[in-house]
């Protein structure tokens, strides 16, 4: 029942969430803004407000916990509330009514001191274990909360404005972690147990969920979820919150437009994907785009559009699609652009392939420290696809399918940068040579402890200029000028 009662309560992908139920913890930020903006807004704002210090800093925004008494009280009427319920058969909304008319009712019989002062949140919690992740989503509801880590039943972290803060939430007990996991898990026909102890899943809001439970977590399960953004951030927000300049969005947006193949480089959690689907808003309706992902994350708006997912293998020995199989079927789809999600292994091999025949205007990304760093993980993922190729081979193959490089970084604020746009200028010698034609310029920091600084132009121009002028794409002719600052 708790699978079918999830299959109404979860939205399908691409709905509008649910307003959050009456009664429940407000949501800092505004409204219409993304979890990633919501939070950003709060750091840049310095409105975050934790309580504690150290690694046991509490999210302020969060209430405090209930006291044992009424912990009790709701695991009892939670009970009841099973055993005299079956909201399964209605839509969403109507189960939520449901559920809270009846948990009143049950409240309302029991002598138990607060339940008058707590009565609505009591509701609420009750509602949200039966008929989604228990204490899970109030934390999915705050659109300041970016990331969920679950450690142990009582040592949840949340991740606000770059900063990681504990939560008062907990489970009961290591059972309703698991009960809570496979939630998760049921609905997409996955399973966790001792033969199969890591699982990736994702929810239907598109948030990624890591799973990994005992043996390969000898101390329990552990659980961490990055909340998919509600609203897809744009080029301007990325300016707005000054991680990237005015000058480098108007050249990215050229880039794409001239069909340059570019590679987004970055540490996890650096806003890679985010930066991917701004560079994608710049591709014009008229082409036909292949996605190769694994999993799902792309928010592309444009009308033509396919996406493909990677799949591992099934419980019942389906076979394994991995990204490489996709990559090499979506040469046979008639693409204009192919983007990788994030290129992982030898499917780099067949990528460069694509770029080098005729597949221009590909984009992907990868986890690299530096622009220099992303080229040499490419170059091993090259060889992870068996072929005997000469280190100068695979280099050459390299500096002539990537085009342009673009590095971002989490700051020690939490704030994410742009901090490298780079070219790939070609080979010298053994080498493949590069020039960074923007740089991030740390200037220090506010009083609020806030990285302060610009991506400036370093004065040298590309050598794919002629790309531009060839395809009608005419920048400022101080673009590249270094002395010139983006307001």
């Amino acid at each position: 029942m708790a699978t079918e009662m999830l299959r109404h309560r979860f939205r399908s992908p691409g709905s509008e969430p649910p307003a959050p139920a009456p009664g429940t913890q407000g949501t800092p930020g505004t409204p219409g803004t993304s979890a990633l903006e919501a939070a950003v807004n709060l750091a840049a704002a310095g409105d975050i407000s934790p309580i504690g210090e150290g690694p046991l800093m509490r999210w302020a925004a969060e209430p405090p916990p209930l006291p044992p008494s009424l912990v009790r009280l709701k695991e009892t009427v939670h009970e009841q509330l099973i055993e005299e319920v079956d909201p399964g058969s209605l839509d969403p909304e109507g189960a939520r009514r449901l559920v809270r008319e009846v948990a009143t009712e049950l409240l309302g019989q029991q002598d138990v001191r607060g339940v008058a002062e707590y009565r609505d949140r009591l509701v609420n919690e009750i509602a949200d274990e039966v008929l989604g992740l228990g204490i899970l989503e109030p934390l999915l509801r705050d659109d300041s909360v970016t990331e969920i880590m679950v450690n142990a039943p009582d040592g949840i972290f949340v991740e606000v404005g770059g900063r990681l803060f504990r939560s008062t939430y907990a489970f009961r007990d290591e059972a309703h972690l698991m009960r809570i996991i496979e939630r998760i898990v049921a609905p997409i026909g996955r399973h966790v147990d001792e033969s199969s102890p890591m699982a990736d899943a994702r929810l239907p809001d598109g948030s990624r969920v890591n799973i990994v439970v005992p043996p390969a977590s000898p101390h329990g399960a552990k659980l961490t979820l990055r909340k998919f953004a509600r609203h897809r951030m744009r080029a301007e927000d990325l300016v707005r919150l000054r991680a990237l300049s005015s000058d480098a969005t108007l050249f990215l947006q050229g880039a794409v437009r001239a069909r340059l193949n570019i590679l987004v480089s970055g540490g996890t959690g650096s806003g890679k994907t985010t930066l991917l689907n701004v560079l994608s808003s710049f591709i014009s309706d008229g082409e036909r785009i292949v996605t190769i992902e694994d999993p799902l994350e792309l928010q592309l708006q444009q009308i033509h559009v396919v996406a493909l997912e990677a799949k591992p293998p099934g419980i019942e020995g389906s076979r394994q699609i991995t990204q490489r199989d996709l990559v090499r079927n979506a040469l046979r789809m008639r693409p204009d652009r192919i983007i990788i999600g994030e290129v992982r292994g030898a499917e780099a091999f067949d990528m460069l392939q694509a770029m080098n025949t005729g597949h221009e205007g590909s984009i992907s990304t990868v986890h690299a420290n530096t622009p220099r760093d992303a080229l040499s993980r490419v170059e091993n993922m090259v060889m992870m696809a068996g072929f005997d190729l000469p280190d100068r081979a695979i280099r050459e193959q390299v500096a002539s399918a990537i085009h342009l490089l673009v590095q971002v970084a989490r700051m020690s604020d939490g704030s994410r940068k742009v901090t490298h746009i780079t070219e790939v200028a070609g080979m010298e010698g053994q080498a493949i040579t590069m020039q960074d034609l923007f740089l991030f310029q740390t200037t220090g920091r506010d009083d609020h402890g806030r990285v302060q600084g610009e991506l400036q132009a370093t004065g040298l121009q590309p050598h794919f200029l002629g790309r531009f002028a060839e395809r009608g794409i005419h920048l400022p002719q101080d673009i590249f000028h270094s002395t010139r600052w983006s307001e």
